[in-house]
């Protein structure tokens, strides 16, 4: 089922500003919120949890600048196939919306001693890996037809001899005496919305409840050793230079079997040697000897594809613009491809013969050789709007 769109999600309009977005967020997240959801069916709860869900990652992607721009770019489906800017999407975690939601009103997550949507709270706080970040060079073709890459990528993986802990073994760990293993430390304060529970991770272990008694010799107590992981990388067609592609789980490992951080590709195109790209349109100067713009003929040109033969008319003046409609490049969310534009540049020869030199000066008085006022004014005309 499609994702409805953010802005419709938050009730706000395309052009809605920061404090626009906030105010809308945190009157659909205070009224979804599971604390206000306490004495209502299963059925309605599950809704609230939906929709508090919705909101969260509304504006998630809204208040972000890049990720609004990408969504913007690429509408609610074309996002939603990118999962969100990346591959294999999963939108957010609730441990993301209540870390967003507690930044938001000041550091608190929930309201009274409510830790999250399924009742509870409490428990280790769940360590996240770090993200990892790669540049891929496309060529043009990759772009108009998408391509496949095997990257080796030195990442940080769990530890198999202390599976992750830190700690020799994999036994030697004792409770954190500071929160005594639940890895959180958590103060109650009143504000005008009533007591309010802010929840950080512990100090003094981080959050993971547990202190290392002895260290892991394999990775010295860190929970986490290299290793270099050959990864598929599949890139759509229609990427442009500066996109960034996301694989989830494909970063670095959290220490203590945490969330692995993210592999984010970067789209770095290299400039072909014929044509040149404008978002979706290609473009090729062709240019063509003075008898061919004044007779015609049949010339053949470079496409994305391979090469395409076109037609020029008789007399075409410098300037003249040929369309070869959906030559261009596909849409990054699959609606139709754009066009090759051929600008038609004349060569005037620099060098003559004495006999060509002669030829010239016999047609230099010819009426056909002279442009009439309507050619000038139909030129000049198309220059003025270039640069308008």
């Amino acid at each position: 089922m499609a994702k409805r769109d953010f802005y419709e999600v938050l009730g706000v309009d395309r052009n809605a500003d920061a404090d626009a977005l906030k105010k809308a967020y945190r009157k659909l997240a205070i009224k979804y919120h599971p604390d206000r959801q306490q004495g209502k069916s299963d059925a309605e709860k599950k809704e609230a949890e939906e929709k508090f869900k919705e909101a969260a990652e509304a504006y998630d992607v809204l208040s972000n600048p890049d990720k609004r721009a990408r969504y913007d770019q690429l509408g609610p489906e074309g996002y939603d196939q990118m999962g969100g800017g990346g591959f294999q999407g999963g939108g957010m975690s609730m441990e993301d919306i209540f870390r967003q939601f507690g930044d938001l009103f000041g550091g608190f997550g929930g309201f009274g001693g409510f830790g999250g949507f399924g009742g509870g709270g409490g428990g280790s706080a769940v360590s996240h890996g770090t993200n990892l970040r790669v540049r891929v060079k496309v060529s043009l073709q990759d772009v108009a037809n998408g391509t496949e890459r095997k990257i080796k990528i030195p990442r940080q993986v769990s530890c198999q001899a202390c599976n992750g802990t830190g700690a020799k073994n994999g036994t030697a760990l004792e409770t954190c005496s500071t929160c005594h293993g639940s890895g959180v430390e958590v103060r109650i304060r009143r504000t005008i919305l009533g007591q309010m529970q802010t929840q950080s991770s512990c100090s003094a272990c981080g959050g993971s409840g547990k202190h290392i008694k002895e260290r892991c010799p394999n990775c010295n107590g860190q929970g986490l050793v290299r290793h270099d992981e050959v990864v598929n990388i599949n890139i759509p067609a229609g990427v442009k230079e500066g996109m960034m592609l996301n694989m989830r789980g494909k970063g670095n490992d959290a220490p203590g079997g945490g969330v692995p951080g993210d592999l984010q590709i970067v789209i770095e195109e290299q400039q072909d040697a014929q044509l040149m790209r404008d978002d979706q349109d290609l473009i090729y100067n062709l240019m063509i000897d003075f008898p061919t713009a004044a007779l015609g003929g049949k010339v053949e040109i470079p496409t994305v594809e391979g090469r395409a033969r076109v037609t020029i008319e008789p007399g075409t003046q410098p300037g003249k613009v040929l369309r070869l409609r959906g030559k261009g490049l596909p849409s990054i969310n699959g609606y139709g491809k754009g066009d090759l534009l051929v600008n038609v540049m004349v060569y005037v020869p620099e060098k003559l013969s004495g006999t060509e030199k002669k030829m010239l000066e016999d047609m230099r008085n010819s009426q056909s050789f002279k442009p009439s006022v309507s050619t000038k004014e139909r030129i000049f005309s198309r220059l003025r709007h270039m640069f308008d």
